[in-house]
């Protein structure tokens, strides 16, 4: 028996890795459009506390159990930023490519290049699930000067994985969900609700 589960977001590929991995176990995820559930308000500063809010947000107007993630990539030497602000760093409206000059300029003057991609997943069973499911994943790298690589999203031709000597954009898209945060996120969910 498959029991329907909202994700939280319209992001088509996201909800095709998703879906791919919790399948296997029982759900059937829809995005959170279908229902015609608007974006949740994301006014905290941490991971977590939006994950969480977009999960509950979801649920509530659906009535069925939900799923949220919340990421983004953090760099060391401007203190964690971009951080939960990482989809507009560079304002309004969102731009990968005026992010990315930002990223790229500020990180100009320091030595201190590394970076990780930081994803939380939040799974609430109901929107006032007391105790909801969290899982989360990290991936190093440094942040590069040029842009290499044209797969991926975001600051993913900027993101050097040092050991396989390439961007998170020069990755084959299977080869970045078996490694990248948002995999061992959801991997790590997945192994949590397969436990309960």
């Amino acid at each position: 028996m498959t029991q329907r589960l909202i994700l939280a977001s319209n992001n088509a590929g996201k909800l095709k890795e998703f879906a791919q991995l919790l399948a296997p176990i029982g759900f059937e995820l829809h995005p959170q459009g279908e229902f015609n559930v608007p974006e949740a308000e994301e006014p905290f500063g941490t991971f977590v506390e939006n994950a969480l809010q977009k999960a509950r947000h979801a649920s509530r107007l659906t009535g069925l159990p939900a799923l949220a993630d919340d990421s983004g990539v953090c760099v060391n030497a401007l203190g964690g930023a971009p951080g939960v602000v990482s989809a507009r760093f560079a304002g309004e409206p969102k731009s990968d490519a005026r992010n990315n000059e930002k990223l790229v300029r500020e990180l100009a003057a320091h030595a201190d290049k590394s970076a990780y991609y930081y994803c939380v997943l939040v799974y609430v069973r109901h929107a006032d699930d007391p105790q909801p499911v969290i899982a989360d994943g990290i991936w190093r790298g440094v942040i590069v000067e040029s842009p290499r690589g044209a797969n991926g999203f975001g600051y993913d031709p900027y993101f050097l994985i040092p050991e396989l000597g390439k961007t998170t954009a020069e990755l084959e898209p299977s080869e970045k969900n078996a490694i990248s945060h948002r995999g061992q996120a959801i991997r790590a969910l997945v192994e949590k609700l397969t436990l309960k």
